[in-house]
Parts: C-alpha cells; sequence; structure tokens
C-alpha cells in the first residue's frame, strides 16, 4: 500500500472519528455548557488522559515503535513476537500498578492540577470522585496504544485508526441516554459521562484482539512472579526502556506545560477551562486528519528505511510528510483565524452553551489557529528523529518550548485571559517544529527536494483567495443568531466549506501545483 493511500486510509477514518466527537462535544455543550461542573469534568478527563500520554501513546509508543520495526527488519517475526510478549507483560503490570495509585491520590491530582475548582462548592469534590472513576481508563487506553503500535507496524492502520469512534458513541450514549436517566434519580448528571468513558476505554480494547489475533500477535501476558521478572530483564524491553526515558520527559515537559494552562485556566473566570477544552476539540480535528494520519503511516516506515540504510528513501518520506502539511494545514489554520466564530457558532451553539460562550470559545480557537502549521508539522517531523531511536533532541527542543510558552503567558493572560493560553500554545508549536526542522537538517536526516519555494508561494496565493472567501462568509451571516435555524446553519456552513475548498483546490490547479505526484506516493 503506498504511503497516500495509507495515509487516506487512517485520515478518512479519523475523519469519521472527529465527526462523532463533534457530536459529542455538542451534545455535552448544550447539556452541560461551560461551568464550574464542566470543569469539573474536563479536569478529571484530563487528568488520565495526561498519563496515557506520558505512558501509552507518548512516550511508551515513540520507543516501542521503532524498536519493533528494526527487530522485524533485523531478526524476523519470531523474535518480533516475543518482544511484544514481554513488552505487553511489562506494560500491564505497570498500568494496572499505576491505576491503583492514581485512584489514590486523585485529591492531590486534582488540586495539582487545577486547585483553582476550589472557587465553587461542589466543583473540587465533583472532579475528584469523576477522577477515581476515570483513572483506570489508562489501563485500558495503554493496551490499546499496544495493540495500536503492532498494527500500524505490519501496515493495518484501519481498526487503530477506527477505534477512537467507540469512545465517542459510548460518551454520546452517555450524555443522551445516562444524564437524563441520572437526573431523574436525584444524581448529578455530569457522572454519565464517566461511565461513557470507561465504556469506551473497553470497547477499544476489545475491537483490537481479533485483528491481533488474525495476525497471530496477541500478546501472551505473564502472570507469574518469575515471567513478569523475566520480562523485565529482557534486552528488547530494557532498550524500549531506555528510550523511554528522554522521551518520557519530553512527552512530560509537554504535559507540563498543559497542567500548568489547566492550572492558570482554573483560577480564570468559571467556564474557562472548557472553553479552552473546546476550542481544542475542533484544532484537534485538522491534526488527527493530517498530521497524527501521516505520523502514524510514516513512524513504522521511516523506522524500516531506518534499519535497512535506505537513508534516500528516508528523507524522501520526510520531504513528502512536509509538502502535504504545507498543502492542507496551511488553509485550515486559516480557516480557524479567520472563520472560528462561525465554527464554533454551528458546532457549540445549542442549549446551555450561550452566545457568551460562543464569543470566549472562539478568542480561544482563534490562538490555536495562529500555530496550527506548528502543530501538524510536529507530528512528522518529531517522527524522523524517533524512528532514528533519538528521543534526546525533541527533549531538549520541548523544554526550550516550555520556558517560551510560559513567558507568553506571563506577558499575556493579563490581557488575554484563557485565549493568551491557546496563542501562547501555538505560537510555541511554530517554535518547536522550525527546531525540530533545523535539527533534522543539522544533522543530515533530511535533504529537501526540488521545488519547495515554488510550492510555498502557490499555496500562500490560493489560501488568500480561500482565506477571502471566508472573511466574506463570516460577515455575511449573523452565524451566532442563526441558532434557532439549526438546520439551515448546518446547511450553510457545509455549504461554504465545500465551496471554499473547490475554490483552494482549484485555484492550486491553475497555479501549476501537481496533486497527482503526491498522490502516487
Amino acid at each position: 500500500m503506498s504511503l497516500f493511500k495509507s495515509a487516506s486510509t487512517v485520515s478518512l477514518l479519523t475523519l469519521l472519528s472527529r465527526i462523532t466527537g463533534f457530536v459529542r462535544e455538542t451534545l455535552i455543550a448544550s447539556a452541560f455548557g461551560a461551568s464550574a461542573l464542566t470543569d469539573a469534568f474536563r479536569v478529571a478527563f484530563l487528568i488520565p488522559n495526561l498519563f496515557r500520554r506520558l505512558f501509552a501513546e507518548g512516550a511508551f509508543s515513540q520507543a516501542f515503535v521503532p524498536v519493533l520495526a528494526a527487530t522485524r527488519a533485523e531478526q524476523g517475526d519470531a523474535a518480533t513476537k516475543t518482544l511484544i510478549d514481554k513488552v505487553a507483560t511489562v506494560l500491564a503490570w505497570s498500568v494496572l500498578l499505576t491505576s491503583l495509585l492514581g485512584v489514590l491520590a486523585a485529591p492531590g491530582l486534582v488540586w495539582l492540577m487545577a486547585s483553582g475548582l476550589q472557587q465553587t462548592p461542589t466543583g473540587m469534590t465533583t472532579a475528584v470522585n469523576l477522577t477515581r472513576y476515570m483513572f483506570p481508563y489508562i489501563a485500558f487506553m495503554s493496551m490499546v496504544a499496544l495493540s495500536a503500535g503492532i498494527l500500524n507496524t505490519w501496515r493495518r492502520f484501519a481498526v487503530p485508526a477506527a477505534t477512537p469512534v467507540l469512545l465517542n458513541v459510548s460518551m454520546i450514549l452517555a450524555a443522551w441516554l445516562g444524564a437524563p436517566w441520572l437526573a431523574s434519580q436525584g444524581i448529578e448528571p455530569i457522572y454519565a459521562l464517566a461511565v461513557g468513558v470507561m465504556l469506551g476505554g473497553v470497547l477499544q480494547l476489545a475491537v483490537q484482539i481479533p485483528a491481533l489475533k488474525r495476525l497471530g500477535l496477541l500478546p501472551r501476558i505473564a502472570l507469574s512472579p518469575a515471567g513478569i521478572r523475566d520480562a523485565w530483564n529482557d534486552g528488547g524491553t530494557r532498550r524500549i526502556l531506555g528510550l523511554m526515558g528522554p522521551a518520557l520527559l519530553g512527552v512530560g515537559v509537554a504535559q507540563l506545560s498543559l497542567l500548568i494552562n489547566t492550572q492558570i485556566a482554573s483560577h480564570l473566570t468559571p467556564g474557562s477551562v472548557s472553553w479552552v477544552n473546546y476550542a481544542d476539540r475542533l484544532m484537534e480535528f485538522p491534526i488527527a486528519l493530517l498530521g497524527v494520519a501521516l505520523g502514524v503511516v510514516l513512524m513504522p516506515q521511516l523506522s524500516a528505511a531506518k534499519a535497512s540504510g535506505d537513508s534516500e528513501r528516508y528523507s524522501a518520506m520526510l520531504d513528502w510528510g512536509l509538502r502535504w502539511v504545507v498543502l492542507l494545514a496551511w488553509p485550515c489554520a486559516v480557516a480557524l483565524v479567520v472563520f472560528a466564530q462561525p465554527l464554533v457558532a454551528v458546532i457549540y451553539h445549542y442549549g446551555a452553551f450561550t452566545a457568551h460562550d460562543v464569543v470566549q470559545t472562539t478568542a480561544a480557537l482563534t490562538g490555536y489557529g495562529v500555530g496550527l502549521l506548528g502543530l501538524v508539522a510536529i507530528k512528522v517531523l518529531a517522527p524522523g528523529f524517533y524512528a532514528n531511536q533519538d528521543t534526546r533532541t525533541p527533549v531538549q527542543i520541548a523544554v526550550m518550548v516550555l520556558v517560551f510558552t510560559q513567558i507568553m503567558n506571563w506577558l499575556l493572560v493579563p490581557y488575554l485571559a484563557h485565549a493568551a493560553l491557546t496563542l501562547s500554545i501555538g505560537l510555541g508549536a511554530l517554535l518547536n517544529a522550525l527546531s525540530l526542522l533545523i535539527g533534522l537538517r543539522m544533522q543530515g536526516k533530511y535533504q529537501p527536494l526540488a521545488g519547495w519555494f515554488k510550492l510555498v508561494m502557490q499555496v500562500l496565493l490560493a489560501s488568500a483567495v480561500f482565506g477571502g472567501l471566508l472573511i466574506w462568509a463570516a460577515q455575511q451571516w449573523d452565524w451566532t443568531a442563526l441558532q434557532s435555524q439549526a438546520l439551515w446553519r448546518v446547511g450553510l456552513m457545509t455549504g461554504v466549506g465545500a465551496g471554499a475548498g473547490v475554490v483552494y483546490f482549484a485555484t492550486l490547479r491553475g497555479l501549476g501545483v501537481d496533486l497527482r505526484a503526491l498522490w502516487r506516493r
């Protein structure tokens, strides 16, 4: 399967995930709005997700996939299966212990994450309870990350890309059916969302099992102390753990930035955590469709190219990924900056989500839009280091970006409030991506192919036309006032988006951009 077809498969399934994610967020916004209780849920859900990003999808995946791909290329499938069993054993027991500790430490974790929730009588208590109910989610998602790494290495991209849909469906049912039922029983409805999260985690892990069985790669987890000790002392496991150290520091730096931002938001106007989170959901749509899809496809193939010593193919794949980033992420960034208010209104402005919430979420989304190109580019550039089993360079860059981001927060929060938090992240992402690119060039890992200056100029011109059309559409209609005409507003948004997209690609073609050359890769 070509790089483009693989990335398209992941992107289309991710699109389904994001669409159901928007339905989920729309229901949550309509049912609960933006309040101290939604802030409590966001913080509680963020805590297991933070640990998941640290130990599962973050440091673990960055260390596991390159070693897995290299082991398969150098030693064959039998040795790779042995490595999978031993790594799965260490991971399973580690996340089980982490989950137990997390449930016990919930009050301290919530205080560290968002002590400002104490501004309201129920905010802190609700956040602690929700954290205890949802913390075991990390155990399921860590094993999902292991399964996804295996399947992606065998180029089975569909199941890992589709599984997030199950979390969204579970939470949709929780908000739609569970919340009203709890309310009828005199129980705070927000707790229904915790049930949806846990059900989603169980389902996401369950669907991985048949896919792994078909490949004969379902991990065997050792239960005896001797088996656990053997897995821990295995050379491959130790190699992954060694790589995880710097990677964990790098991911930890990024999560520390998130923790600081959440702490700051919790001390601002109640609802600030939710406004930032609602904006984050919209920002993650293009990141997932473009950056995550490209990163998932490139990581195992870059690792295989490195293992085989094919530096030319390695560099060419990075170049291919970066060209798609520029072609697709730049117009998305333009849309988030100039068309943010219509997007927020159409997605969230229902029920308890007020016009004031639209304004506040729009401000946060615009900040993310400024840095979207960097946020997407990181997903392509970082695997260039991880495939070389270099986790130290991204760590050094991440530390620099953390300092920069917090300096921006210190300067901007007094003036822009919660919107400063997203703007700082966006600016930091641009700095991060530029630093990663310079690092790859200085190490001689990436040599740009010809035609970059011409491509950038073509994209800038096409994006200017695209952005002009969106600015006109944003001013032509009062998107917030159209709340009572929900179907018309959604249809209008669809028409404007489709029309602007057609104009963008038609302009690219008119300027001489040959997209077919990239499709064939």
